[in-house]
């Protein structure tokens, strides 16, 4: 699952635009960041002494806070796509929520510990990817909407 998710951020990084910069960092940059820390999880999950650091994962929450610092908060669920770029980023992300799940399970089996640091990276990176995509859309001019859901009366 963690591969699958590094290929995902790869694809995301290779449809991402030279010039689109995050607090002064091409997002590219900051998605090659994830790349490798995906793989220090990878290796940890393998059994290698190795564990994300803390600061990678303090480092992500004041990226996201300033992302979201940039955008209307939102209070609900917002329908996915957008720009490709966001879409992109949008499955990401929710791979990433997988992934993270699937170490949580992996850890309290006790199958393999995986490092607290290493499981709060993994519970980050979602929030990170959704703050990335909604970035996207709003720098696209791209209108967030929220579901419109639907009732066929049969309760």
């Amino acid at each position: 699952m963690l591969d699958e998710l590094n290929t995902l951020v790869g694809w995301c990084k290779a449809g991402c635009p030279e010039d689109f910069l995050v607090q002064e960092r091409r997002m590219k940059m900051i998605l090659h960041d994830v790349q490798d820390h995906l793989f220090t999880l990878q290796a940890e999950v393998a059994g290698a002494p190795k564990s994300v650091p803390l600061s990678s994962v303090e480092m992500l929450g004041v990226m996201i806070n300033r992302i979201e610092g940039e955008m209307p908060p939102i209070k609900t669920f917002l329908v996915p796509g957008g720009t490709e770029l966001s879409a992109r980023l949008d499955i990401a992300r929710a791979v990433a929520r997988r992934a993270e799940r699937r170490l949580v399970t992996l850890h309290e089996s006790g199958e393999r510990l995986i490092s607290e640091s290493s499981r709060a990276y993994a519970n980050r990176l979602s929030s990170l990817l959704y703050a990335l995509t909604r970035l996207a859309n709003h720098r696209a001019g791209i209108e967030e909407r929220q579901p419109n859901y639907q009732d066929d009366g049969n309760q």
